[in-house]
C-alpha cells in the first residue's frame, strides 16, 4: 500500500456525510463498524481478512512498529485461541512470524545477521531507514500503520474512505503534479500513494473463528475493493488499541459497582436518618 497518505500537499452500508477537509463535492461513508458502542467488540473473522490484506499489499511499504507478532494471539486479537493462552504457543502466529526475516545479532561474531521471525519478534521495519523509503516511494515516507485508526480524525471511517474514493471525480481545479493522485478524502486533494485496491487483488481464504467452545468457519467473501478496505480498517482499528475488549469490560464493571454503591449509599442514608426531620 505504497505512500500510504506519506505527501500531504494543500458493516454494511453507511450514512454519509460530508468530507471534513476534503474536497470536491465527495460524501464520506460512515460505517457500522461492531467496535464502537459500549459494548462493541472486534470482528474477528473481519480482523483475519484484513490481517491477509495488510501482508499481502500494505505490508510492501507500511510497518506496524508497536506490535510483536505474538499480539496477534492475544485474547480479543485476530488470531487468538484459547488453547494457546500463551500466544507465543500458537501455531498460526509461529507461521505468521515465520513470514518474516528479521536483523539479529550474532553471539560468536558480533556481526549483524537475518533470521526468521519469531513471536515475540516485532514487525520488522520495511525499509532500513527514512531515506531508504523516500528513495524507494518518489520522495514520500509511508507512514507507520499501527495506530493510524487512532491517529486520523474520524479514525475508522477516515482510512476506509481514503482507501474507497481513488474513483471519486477529480475538480477542474485541483492540479496533480507526477507522482500525486486524487483522494477528496486527503486534505487538498492531493496523495502520494495510488489506489492500493482494486477488485479482486486477492484471494481470500475462508476463516476459522471460535465461538461458543466450537471452531466455525467462515465462507470467504468476494474480494471488492469495499470488502477488503472495510476488513483491513477493522484490522487496524485492532492494532490501534488491541485492549479494547479488556478496557470495556473493566469500564462495565465499574460503573455496576458504582451504580451498586450509590444505591446501597442512599439505603444506608435513609436507615440513618429515617427519624431525624429534615
Amino acid at each position: 500500500m505504497a505512500h500510504w497518505g506519506a505527501v500531504l500537499l494543500g458493516g454494511a452500508g453507511g450514512i454519509a456525510y460530508a468530507a471534513g477537509g476534503g474536497t470536491g463535492d465527495y460524501e464520506m461513508v460512515h460505517k457500522h463498524w461492531h467496535f464502537n458502542g459500549m459494548f462493541g467488540s472486534y470482528d474477528p473473522a473481519a480482523m483475519q481478512r484484513g490481517y491477509q490484506v495488510y501482508r499481502e499489499v500494505c505490508a510492501s511499504c507500511h510497518q506496524l512498529k508497536h506490535l510483536s507478532f505474538r499480539h496477534l494471539g492475544d485474547k480479543g486479537a485476530p488470531f487468538y485461541d484459547e488453547y494457546y493462552p500463551n500466544p507465543n504457543d500458537n501455531p498460526l502466529v509461529k507461521n505468521f512470524a515465520a513470514d518474516w526475516m528479521v536483523e539479529d545479532i550474532d553471539t560468536e561474531t558480533g556481526d549483524v545477521i537475518e533470521r526468521t521471525a519469531v513471536p515475540a519478534d516485532k514487525f520488522p521495519p520495511i525499509y532500513p531507514n527514512n531515506a531508504a523509503a523516500r528513495a524507494s516511494n518518489g520522495g514520500a515516507l509511508p507512514p507507520d500503520l499501527s495506530v493510524m485508526v487512532k491517529a486520523r480524525n474520524n479514525g475508522a471511517d477516515y482510512v476506509y474512505n481514503l482507501l474507497v474514493a481513488y474513483d471519486a471525480k477529480k475538480p477542474a481545479d485541483v492540479e496533480l503534479t507526477p507522482g500525486l493522485y486524487y483522494n477528496p478524502v486527503m486534505e487538498g486533494g492531493k496523495i502520494a500513494m495510488a489506489a492500493p485496491l482494486t477488485d479482486g487483488l486477492i484471494e481470500y481464504s475462508p476463516v476459522r473463528i471460535l465461538e461458543d467452545g466450537e471452531i466455525k468457519e467462515i465462507p470467504a467473501p468476494e474480494a471488492t475493493v469495499e470488502q477488503m478496505a472495510a476488513d483491513v480498517t477493522e484490522f487496524l482499528a485492532w492494532s490501534a488499541d488491541p485492549k479494547l475488549a479488556q478496557r470495556k469490560s473493566v469500564g462495565l464493571m465499574t460503573v455496576v459497582y458504582l451504580l451498586l454503591l450509590s444505591i446501597l449509599l442512599w439505603l444506608s442514608y435513609k436507615r440513618v436518618w429515617k427519624g431525624v426531620e429534615h
